[in-house]
């Protein structure tokens, strides 16, 4: 009998197990295994400092932006009194699941079948891996952090079969050596609706080895082609590929994240990836800190409506951000035209600022009132077509 059984040994799965371990709760991880999700890496400051990542952990430290406009213009923005850290999601996740299982959590091999239920009380069932045989094991909660097309999800929680996602794609390449093109401190955002009409590339660096992607939500899109012309524009057409990888990413928060019950969902699953920016990392083990959170209060209080506190928590914190994030995006990514003026507003110095201290520090930074009326007045001229896109 477990207290708690987490589906998926991600950052989300993995941060809850942790956490709930830490708290006293006897706890089951499953993970799949074997397989790395496509992500750019990145994680801020305020990370490392929540969930106690230390610099071992990090293959680069990113102290450059450059921003990369549909006719070529860019804007490189320092990152001032901080640096982006860059992870391998092939080494970060199973640090992750060791740590929790290091603490006291059970790590399983295997994949999530169903959840059953009877008088004698709830089972998860899953087929594990070694054996290839279905396995029945009790518990009194589940944490389904298994991904944005979440099995547990789709099954248990009303309308997690419906979140909208982007369908995101990388190849990992062998780092080039520095040069104009690419340089190893610094993370490139490619706004060009050639490589992607309705999100952007990427190119980010990995130490030896460089993350190269984009991602969009209409399924027409040839994703390893624009991957292909991404890396040719690069000058990284001829880097060895080291692995190739591709998974779908959330787009909206989920209104519920839990089913009344003795379920909650966490991280991708729960629709957690900001929008405009596609970050994950840092929002997906908030997100299975603050499940372990309604799941170890609903343990305490046997209050089943407890399990909501995961959506509130992470909401109070976050949804300003996610909305300030997803207006930008539902504004600026339409066409070229709007990715041009939006690389235009990257120019300016109180944009910079403001954009890495809420990215730093996850929340929104209060700024001079002169800098942000110049902003917002920047913003409407843009919007309304008053200057020409390339107006800085």
């Amino acid at each position: 009998m477990y207290d708690v059984f987490v589906v998926g040994g991600g950052p989300s799965g993995a941060t809850a197990a942790l956490d709930l371990v830490n708290s006293g709760h006897k706890v089951a991880l499953l993970d799949r295994e074997g397989r790395i999700k496509p992500c750019g890496g990145a994680i801020p400051p305020r990370l490392m400092q929540d969930f106690d990542i230390a610099d071992d952990q990090l293959v680069a430290k990113v102290n450059t932006a450059r921003m990369i406009s549909p006719t070529g213009r860019h804007v490189d923005i320092p990152i001032e009194n901080g640096f982006v850290g860059m992870v391998d999601r092939k080494d970060f996740d199973p640090f992750l699941r060791a740590r929790a299982a290091a603490a006291g959590a059970t790590l399983l091999s295997g994949t999530f079948v169903r959840i059953e239920r009877e008088d004698a009380g709830v089972f998860v069932v899953y087929r594990d891996r070694a054996s290839g045989e279905e396995t029945r094991v009790q518990t009194r909660l589940v944490i389904g952090a298994d991904g944005a097309r979440s099995k547990v999800g789709r099954a248990e929680v009303p309308g997690g079969d419906t979140i909208p996602y982007v369908l995101a794609y990388h190849e990992i390449i062998k780092a080039p050596a520095k040069s104009e093109l690419y340089d190893p401190v610094r993370c490139d955002v490619i706004y060009d609706g050639d490589i992607s009409p309705d999100f952007y590339g990427w190119i980010f660096p990995h130490g030896d080895s460089a993350s190269v992607g984009m991602g969009t939500e209409i399924s027409s899109v040839d994703l390893k082609q624009s991957t292909a012309a991404l890396r040719a524009s690069a000058g990284l057409a001829d880097c060895e590929t080291l692995r190739r990888e591709g998974a779908p990413i959330p787009l909206k928060p989920l209104d519920r994240w839990d089913n009344g019950c003795d379920v909650v969902l966490a991280g991708d699953a729960a629709g957690v990836v900001a929008p405009s920016s596609g970050e994950g990392i840092y929002y997906a083990m908030v997100g299975g800190r603050v499940a372990a959170t309604a799941c170890a209060a609903t343990l305490a209080s046997g209050r089943i409506k407890d399990l909501r506190l995961a959506r509130s928590l992470f909401m109070k914190e976050h949804k300003t951000v996610f909305r300030v994030l997803g207006s930008m995006q539902n504004a600026y990514y339409r066409s070229d035209e709007r990715r041009e003026r939006f690389v235009s507003l990257c120019h300016d110095i109180d944009v910079q600022r403001l954009t890495f201290e809420a990215y730093m520090n996850k929340r929104l930074v209060r700024a001079r009132p002169l800098a942000h009326l110049k902003i917002g007045l920047k913003n409407l001229a843009h919007l309304s077509g008053l200057v020409a896109p390339t107006r800085v």
